[in-house]
């Protein structure tokens, strides 16, 4: 199946998930802005409540009735004249209202001889940043819904007002100070301050300012401001980086799949895994890893093709001879020829019978090793048992078997204990059948630096010239003269190279040599990892 390709792969869309969602999310509380913005509204009543304070100061020294009544109190006239020229200079709404909470004064109202004109303030007109501030509404309301922003008492004002209709002018009255913040007005907000106006410690009114949260909204939205720009620059870096660095994972691996499918559907040996590993990282590493176990499975199939190959032909000689005896045994009344025959059938069988186990054993190897559990193994008492054995059930008379082992130490090795058994017993029968009668076998083992090194030496005729590596080759037969053809299948020292292999070690041939250069025997060294028991 031919996988198609997508504008945006699945690691493509989770990169710039993850980092757009982060960015997002710190952008959204910086927006916020609730520390800043209760930070501006107490700056601002603040700076109202030093204004009330200077105004209800010169009201109480320039605004006081006439000297000769028993109380002060305010000239309606001459306060209304200085409540508005004061509200006029700061762009504040100023109310006074007098002891008995009437309302004396009002910058936002006129009065003349023909009546009283109430002054209303217009919303600002739309700008470049209508859109914003609409946004900035939104984002206001929702943020207010969803994190239980504060909750603003609504502010209303009658036809007729009273210092009663206020809590704030009402406090003032009493003689307190009072402050507080209202929602209402063309920007949603109204900050109102009120204090009391007096003389002699007498409380002669209220001074009620009042201001809309315009120049808030307006601080606010510069730095909301500040921050979408901001915000939009590491948005494209985020998305231009999150691209390029998902371009730098996706693509590469997306080749990766494409050589791997054009492995599995294609023939021969064409196609080849992208060569990545100057990307120095774990993409690079993927690469080569695909790269060799490529190259290694087309040498496993190259193996299992030559060993069906080999197997074939091995088969196919002792099914000649058998074939050649059946068929000429079947033409012959000689007894004596008709028994030659009989022995050569059954020679050829067990030929056969012999053949076909080895094969099946060498097959079944890859998979048993992968399965089987490996464990401490200490060759000290394996390789002692092996040589009891071979004393024990050999012929007389034969070659000897010298044991060199270390003396009270241990040689583990991690491994299958049963297949190490088959390695040493296979290299010690070779080194047997090598030797001559009057010659020795010597198996010796010790440490070497982190090693377990195993020798097995043989008094025989040696290896042939060259062929120190062929030996190990499947089916390949260099008997000694005198031995029955077909006792031996050529499998034996391929398996144990094989399973020395498969535990990490290695297994090696080589001449040993006199002083004068003849050849003394074979040598066989199965090197194999130590065991380092972790405290």
């Amino acid at each position: 199946m031919r996988r198609k390709r997508r504008a945006l792969s699945p690691i493509t869309r989770r990169i710039l998930a993850v980092n757009v969602l982060a960015l997002a999310i710190l952008v959204a509380g910086l927006l916020y802005l609730g520390t800043y913005r209760r930070n501006l509204i107490d700056a601002e009543l603040g700076a109202l409540d030093i204004q009330a304070e200077m105004f209800a100061g010169a009201l109480g020294e320039g605004a006081v009735g006439l000297a000769a009544a028993p109380r002060q109190r305010l000239e309606t006239a001459i306060a209304r004249q200085m409540v508005r020229r004061l509200a006029l200079a700061t762009g504040t709404r100023a109310r006074l209202f007098d002891g008995a909470g009437a309302l004396l004064a009002d910058s936002r109202r006129l009065t003349g001889p023909g009546g009283a004109v109430q002054i209303e303030e217009l919303p600002p007109p739309d700008d470049e940043k209508g859109l914003m501030s609409a946004m900035a509404d939104v984002y206001d309301r929702l943020v207010n819904g969803w994190l239980g922003g504060e909750e603003l008492k609504p502010y209303r004002e009658k036809a007729v007002q009273r210092a009663d209709d206020y809590a704030e002018a009402a406090r003032a009255l009493a003689g307190e100070e009072a402050r507080t913040v209202r929602a209402g007005g063309h920007t949603g907000m109204i900050l109102i301050v009120a204090v009391p106006v007096q003389r002699y410690k007498q409380v002669l009114g209220a001074l009620m300012l009042s201001k809309d949260g315009r120049d808030i909204n307006a601080a606010l939205a510069d730095v909301r401001l500040g921050i979408l720009k901001a915000f939009a620059f590491a948005f494209g870096v985020t998305v231009l980086l999150s691209i390029y660095l998902a371009s730098t994972i996706a693509n590469p691996i997306r080749r990766l799949v494409f050589a791997a499918e054009r492995v599995r559907s294609g023939r021969g040996r064409h196609t080849e895994i992208p060569d990545l590993a100057k990307r120095r990282d774990e993409v690079g590493e993927l690469a080569a890893a695909l790269s060799a176990m490529t190259e290694a499975l087309w040498q496993r199939m190259d193996a299992i093709e030559h060993f069906a190959a080999d197997v074939a032909h091995e088969i196919k000689n002792p099914l000649t001879s058998l074939s050649s005896a059946v068929q000429t045994a079947a033409r012959i009344d000689n007894p004596e020829q008709q028994r030659r025959l009989m022995t050569i059938i059954q020679e050829d069988v067990q030929r056969l019978d012999r053949l076909i186990s080895d094969i099946a054993d060498a097959s079944r190897l890859d998979t048993e090793l992968s399965h089987d559990e490996t464990g401490a193994v200490d060759l000290v008492p394996m390789l002692g048992a092996l040589a009891e054995v071979h004393q024990a059930t050999a012929e007389e008379p034969g070659p000897a078997l010298r044991l060199e082992l270390p003396g009270g130490a241990a040689l583990l090795v991690n491994g299958v204990e049963d297949r190490l058994v088959q390695v040493f017993r296979n290299l010690l029968a070779n080194a047997l059948s090598f030797s001559p009668r009057d010659g020795a076998v010597t198996l010796r083992a010790a440490t070497d630096n982190g090693w377990i090194e195993v020798q097995i030496d043989d008094d025989g005729p040696g290896l042939p010239d060259g062929k120190e590596k062929a030996i190990f080759e499947r089916f390949y037969s260099e008997r000694p003269e005198g031995e029955k053809f077909g006792t031996h299948s050529g499998l034996g020292l391929s398996i144990s190279k094989q399973i020395v292999e498969a535990h990490g070690g290695t297994l090696v041939a080589a001449n040993r040599r006199r002083a004068g250069g003849a050849v003394a025997g074979a040598r066989f060294t199965a090197r194999l990892p130590a065991l380092v028991d972790k405290i």
